[in-house]
């Protein structure tokens, strides 16, 4: 089935004299400047019109990320753009199923409300515009669209959810692109959370978020609804679609106490029988995803995400082009990002921790691959350092994956080090290019971003160590992270900081409040600081999961909850802190609140701590615009390099001097407008 997706140089260093009659040593590399890692790419995003005449892609127009488009086999600079939006970048987009239309979504200053847009890429421009026109296709204020499905056999259609009607939950629409009309197919009164079409374009299943909290599978035959399978609010499940019978499914499931990894069973919905199908064959992690062909209605590969990704094929043919194709790209992880109708062409992307993506045409006919462009050319991968994994132990023995990138040209002894918890937390770090890796990397820091127990693909058993361990053990895999790194000679003690954003951010705050003598430097985005104000204001439309985050965090409805999560804030114990702090916020952030931003800095100013705070008025949960998450890192780079003494790139240019300037926040003019503050 298809999946529809809507998806952070000036030398400083202190004159040395000449060494005479030396061998030259290694040196660190020059500088890499900011906007080579974090500016725009030059392309990205991809995709093969469903004929295969077309290739689109995203690159800036007028200093925004735009949708272009060219002939297949049509030089780049030949290509047009179709869409001129100025507000935001458009981060991702996909063609109708007859490639009539590209569609996109977009919000508005990161606020979340995401409204779906359609443009005709061959119609010509009006008079005096630049592209043809897009189409606002729901035009809602206040309202997230649910992308849904595409169905192959109406092509001018797409399956919505909207939650205009009731905040918390999505109602079924079928979309009309040629029209933009809106019909309803289910109202949504049952808690229902996902929608499965069969290949014949029929709604035949549907999911219940019960306010238990566990997860309930329904056949949806006429108005009749039944169920056919549960799991607990302990354990998970998914459909990833119909078998080629179209009566079984592909269910992703670690339901049960003797299953810890979750694995793909095929489960016919009419009987409740399931049947084993594919599990991690070496027994380490969670099944990652399945990928079935649309021709044959077959699997193609199911892959695993351990320390890099693995693949175990099911269709041999596929397996074969694959291989004959990847044998071209040794030493990248070679990823499928887009096919034609037809599955005879794809677009292939290819990487490593050392190399950004590069992308490929793959003809499965010919056998020939071409490549198509690189996301970011002009960085020299030469000076890019490499990615290792490395385990150790937590403070109660508990092993804790982790990545580690090491500064290249100067030994890896008495090192600067930024512990980089990830998001979530119930996600995962994997393997691969990260920019804010080697931007730190190259300024001289060891980098280390842990899977601490919470993440997800590691089982059951791993994630629930982390219920209830918010600013504790959670807490402690950090920490023992920062103690590996000191065993190992690798970290000074004395330079040791901490950087990341959203539940990142919570841990950096954490760190330097529940930890003050460990970290000499802290830079938390978006970061919950109250647990309480942060539960209370999550929003509407996550009310599917509010009864998981109870049980992974506490219970704020209970006295014993509450009192745990006022614990656990950092805010509680900000009287703590003596680690310079920056904290970055997006002020139209649906998730985490300004407002957890606000009370941080309040409560540091008001006892005369210092404390940067930047506030970008156009963003929400992250920075989407380049120009802003310049300037953020521009800051951030500054603040690490006068706290633990790594290197920095003075310059920057006019416009994100400008902006860094207007984004940041005097502490003594913030005022805490929240009334759910308590």
């Amino acid at each position: 089935m298809r999946r529809l997706f809507t998806s952070l140089g000036l030398l400083l260093v202190l004159a040395a004299p000449l060494a005479l009659a030396q061998a030259p040593k290694a040196a660190q590399p020059p500088l890499i400047d900011r906007e080579l890692l974090f500016g725009d790419p030059e392309i990205s995003g991809a995709q093969l019109s469903p004929d295969g005449k077309f290739l689109s892609f995203i690159k800036p127009f007028n200093g925004t990320r735009n949708i272009w488009v060219k002939g297949l086999n049509e030089p780049f600079d030949k290509a047009r753009p179709v869409t001129n939006d100025q507000a935001r970048p458009v981060r991702g987009y996909f063609w109708s199923r007859d490639g009539k239309y590209l569609l996109y979504s977009q919000d508005k200053g990161g606020d979340e409300n995401f409204n779906i847009y359609a443009v005709n890429p061959t119609e010509a421009p009006a008079t005096g515009q630049p592209v043809p026109a897009a189409r606002d296709l729901t035009g809602l204020k206040g309202v997230r669209v649910q992308l849904i499905n595409a169905p192959l056999k109406d092509p001018n259609t797409l399956y919505i959810g909207l939650n205009d009607r009731d905040k918390a939950w999505h109602d079924l629409y079928k979309l009309n692109l040629t029209t933009g009309e809106k019909t309803m197919v289910r109202q949504n009164n049952d808690r229902l959370g996902a929608w499965v079409f069969d290949w014949n374009d029929q709604l035949r299943l549907a999911s219940r978020s019960n306010a238990d909290g566990s997860t309930e599978w329904l056949r949806v035959e006429g108005d009749k609804m039944t169920p056919f399978y549960r799991t607990s609010i302990d354990e998970q499940s998914g459909v990833v679609g119909f078998a080629k019978d179209n009566r079984r499914v592909y269910m992703v499931t670690n339901q049960g106490k003797g299953r810890d990894l979750a694995e793909i069973v095929l489960m016919d919905p009419a009987s409740g029988k399931e049947e084993a199908y594919q599990a991690d064959p070496q027994k380490r992690v969670d099944v990652g995803s399945l990928r079935i062909s649309e021709v044959t209605h077959e699997p193609i590969f199911v892959s695993f995400e351990d320390d890099r990704m693995r693949r175990v094929w099911k269709d041999k043919a596929y397996e074969q082009d694959f291989k004959t194709a990847s044998a071209k790209l040794t030493g990248l992880d070679v990823y499928p990002v887009s096919s034609t109708t037809d599955e005879q062409k794809w677009l292939l992307s290819a990487s490593s921790a050392t190399q950004p993506s590069v992308v490929y045409l793959f003809d499965r006919k010919t056998k020939q691959l071409t490549k198509q462009y690189e996301t970011r050319p002009k960085l020299n991968t030469a000076e890019l350092a490499d990615m290792k994994v490395v385990r150790y132990k937590s403070s109660d023995g508990l092993e804790i994956p982790a990545y580690l990138t090491l500064p290249k040209g100067v030994a890896a002894k008495n090192l600067p080090v930024i512990i980089m918890p990830h998001g979530g937390p119930w996600a995962r770090d994997a393997y691969g290019f990260n920019a804010l890796h080697q931007f730190l990397a190259n300024r001289g820091y060891a980098v280390l971003s842990p899977n601490f127990r919470s993440s997800t693909g590691y089982g059951k058993k791993f994630l629930e160590a982390g219920n209830g361990e918010w600013g504790q053990k959670m807490q402690d895999d950090l920490t023992w992270g920062v103690k590996y790194l000191v065993a190992q000679g690798i970290a000074d003690p004395k330079r040791v900081g901490i950087m990341g954003g959203s539940y990142g951010g919570y841990a950096t705050l954490a760190g330097v409040a529940f930890t003050p003598d460990l970290y000499a430097a802290g830079v938390a985005i978006v970061a919950p600081s109250n647990l309480i104000t942060l539960l209370n204001a999550i929003p509407p439309y996550w009310e599917a999961g509010r009864k998981q985050m109870y049980a992974r965090m506490a219970d704020p409805n209970t006295e014993v909850g509450k009192a745990q999560l006022v614990r656990q804030s950092p805010l509680t114990s900000a009287g703590k802190i003596k680690t310079p702090l920056m904290v970055v916020q997006g002020a139209n952030d649906p998730r985490v609140n300004k407002a957890e931003a606000d009370q941080i800095v309040i409560a540091l100013r008001d006892r005369n701590y210092p404390v940067q705070y930047i506030l970008a008025p156009d963003e929400g949960h992250g920075f989407a615009r380049p120009v802003n998450n310049l300037a953020m890192l521009a800051g951030a780079e500054k603040f690490l390099a006068q706290h633990l003494k790594g290197r920095y790139q003075e310059s920057m240019s006019p416009a994100v001097a400008k902006r860094l300037q207007e984004i940041t926040v005097d502490p003594k003019t913030v005022v805490l407008t929240d009334k759910t503050v308590k």
